[in-house]
């Protein structure tokens, strides 16, 4: 009896807001996309919203998906990876940018690793790559430290921790918060950083209204606009010249 080929896992990265499909996921990502029927998903109505983007025929009814998140368990990573061993191709379907890059999908990664699974990342917008290449910053060595901590008091000494880190190293450090309190931490940058200290500001990446700009916190305090409803990543670090 031959043995039972395993399938892929396909890391599918998505649009970052409200950009067209063509304008920043490959054609050939599209088509993988549109050729699996097994999905690794953070949020079910989202991901077939997006499938029927891709797709307007797409067969949404004959389709798997599995939820993956924060609160996903081994036991539930493993039902995926099975299907894997079974020899069905999987997607991991990303909310926003690529999957497993600030965003859930390591975790089923690491597990399909470990069974010897074929992982097959593919191309699209990443908002902290963009970021960084959009910055002026170093672009050798950074960091990326996800979501700040919600307590003022803890914020601020975490964007003064990383204040101090990119004066110690040169280091680019880039963070991000949800849209409802970007404009909480814009204040607390503005506030309590240094006048010199660099700052680059990315908002609505990839879209028609994109915004991305490098200044010292004292001329974005003259500068700075509405973040309120955009996504947007921070990064603090020295211009390169």
């Amino acid at each position: 009896m031959s043995k039972v080929k395993v399938g892929r896992l396909f890391l599918l990265p998505c649009t970052l807001g409200g950009e067209q499909i063509n304008d920043v996921i490959p054609t050939e990502v599209q088509q993988i996309s549109a050729s699996l029927r097994v999905f690794a998903v953070e949020n079910i109505k989202t991901a077939r919203r997006f499938l029927r983007k891709l797709d307007r025929e797409f067969p949404i009814d004959d389709s798997q998906f599995f939820i993956l998140n924060k609160r996903t368990n081994k036991e539930d990573l493993q039902n995926v990876v099975n299907q894997l061993l079974a020899g069905m191709d999987i997607g991991i379907l990303s909310e926003a940018g690529c999957p497993g890059i600030a965003d859930p999908g390591a975790d089923l990664v690491a597990l399909a690793h470990q069974h010897g699974v074929h992982i097959a990342p593919t191309v699209g917008p990443s908002s902290i790559l963009l970021t960084l290449m959009g910055s002026g910053f170093n672009g050798q060595s950074f960091a990326f430290h996800g979501y700040l901590p919600k307590d003022r008091k803890d914020r601020i000494k975490k964007l003064k921790d990383l204040e101090y880190n990119v004066t110690r190293t040169g280091f680019t450090n880039l963070f991000m918060d949800t849209p409802f309190r970007n404009m909480n931490v814009l204040d607390d940058l503005l506030n309590e950083l240094g006048d010199q200290t660099e700052l680059c500001i990315a908002s609505n990446l990839t879209c028609h209204n994109q915004r991305i700009e490098t200044m010292t916190v004292e001329k974005w305090r003259e500068h700075a606009y509405d973040l309120a409803k955009s996504p947007t990543m921070f990064a603090i670090g020295k211009s390169v010249i």
